[in-house]
């Protein structure tokens, strides 16, 4: 089976990206020489918004990264909108890759590691996005006794507009210098934290669901304002526009979330019916209620 090669090595960011500069593989049926500096096991969304964050900021160009998806169709999003090589077989991937990207379901991280634990070469950079899976469940599935070095992270889709948040953790072979590698694949689109992985969990609940939660909210309130008389079309930006507006006050005003809200909620006004109205039916708890089911679901898809 032919590969093209990767592309040169040329930036500082594709050279921090590289952890080795002569990888030699030999096993089983597997023989290459040649490496792509990221390779993507899962073409989904979340895949798909860090790979378009990498190529647009120019820290990899499209022939430097493939990919590998059972669906023909996501292969066809990478393959055609990205330029991306795609192909169907993860051991493909996971033999010719200097850093690879976990990008599936949680549920299928386990056959995921014995399938590729062969071909992977030890000194490869392994980077996780699954959901609850912890770094040592990747490090003891791999397999072969090797000192893995994983990064665990959660990025979140807003990622596919340049405004995504991610949190890292390193397992316990990592390095710094693996972290740092990890932080220049989601800095490209993303603002990036380093947190214990006792936390991903929790971030996970927030940050990584939060997008729905919002999308949800806006959900509804398109629904009430059609239920009030407003046009579809009105509703629609009426609510998004609202939305934009807030987060762009939250991210830029020095004022907590509490004191913002208060200042739009005067006495006996429209808004205060509306918060009385909530909190009669404890949205507060219930919004608290779902972050924690989220940090527990998380936690038994790691179990």
């Amino acid at each position: 089976m032919s590969r093209r090669k990767a592309g040169p090595r040329g930036s500082l960011m594709t050279q921090i990206l590289r952890t080795t500069d002569n990888p030699q593989l030999t096993t089983d049926n597997w023989q290459t020489d040649m490496t792509y500096e990221l390779g993507i096991l899962g073409a989904g969304n979340m895949a798909e918004a860090i790979a378009r964050g990498v190529i647009g900021a120019g820290i990899l160009g499209s022939p430097q990264i493939i990919a590998s998806d059972v669906s023909a169709q996501r292969r066809e999003v990478f393959g055609k909108q990205l330029g991306v090589r795609a192909v169907e077989d993860n051991r493909e991937v996971a033999a010719s890759s200097e850093v690879l990207l976990l990008s599936v379901k949680p549920q299928t991280m386990a056959k995921l590691m014995g399938e590729i634990g062969p071909v992977i070469r030890p000194e490869t950079l392994v980077i996780s996005i699954a959901a609850g899976i912890s770094t040592r469940f990747i490090e003891s599935h791999l397999g072969g006794g090797t000192p893995w070095r994983v990064i665990r992270t959660m990025p979140n889709t807003p990622m596919l507009v340049g405004e995504g948040m991610a949190a890292i953790s390193r397992g316990q072979h990592a390095t710094a210098a693996d972290a740092q590698r990890a932080r220049a694949l989601f800095e490209a689109a993303a603002e990036v934290i380093d947190v214990p992985e006792e936390q991903l969990d929790a971030v996970t609940a927030v940050s990584g669901s939060g997008p729905a939660y919002f999308f949800y909210l806006v959900e509804k309130m398109i629904r009430a304002a059609t239920e009030l008389g407003i046009s579809p079309e009105h509703a629609r930006k009426l609510s998004i526009k609202t939305a934009l507006g807030a987060a762009k006050m939250l991210s830029t005003s020095q004022e907590s979330p509490q004191e913002l809200r208060r200042r739009v909620t005067s006495p006996g006004g429209t808004t205060q019916a509306a918060i009385t109205h909530l909190e009669s039916h404890d949205v507060a708890g219930s919004i608290i209620g779902a972050i924690k089911a989220a940090e527990k679901r998380g936690k038994e898809l790691g179990s």
